[in-house]
């Protein structure tokens, strides 16, 4: 665990978030007194809700009949 001061925290602090990204605890002080902790919030990934979509989505009977469009490029 590292201890820096306010204005130390300020002038290093793209340096002190690597050290956070790599697993390190900052306290950050002001006055020698701890005042905050700078630490590593884990990323998060929501749950995945299986069916959340239901009644949502309709596929039509024909979807996968050829498109009138196309019917000249058809052989």
């Amino acid at each position: 665990m590292i201890q820096v001061n306010i204005h130390e925290a300020k002038t290093h602090l793209s340096k002190l978030i690597a050290k956070v990204s790599a697993g390190e605890e900052i306290i950050i002080a002001k006055g020698n007194k701890p005042v905050a902790r700078l630490v590593h919030i884990p990323e998060f990934k929501p749950k995945r809700k299986l069916g959340s979509a239901k009644g949502q989505i309709h596929i039509s009977n024909d979807f996968d009949e050829p498109m009138d469009e196309f019917k000249d490029y058809m052989f």
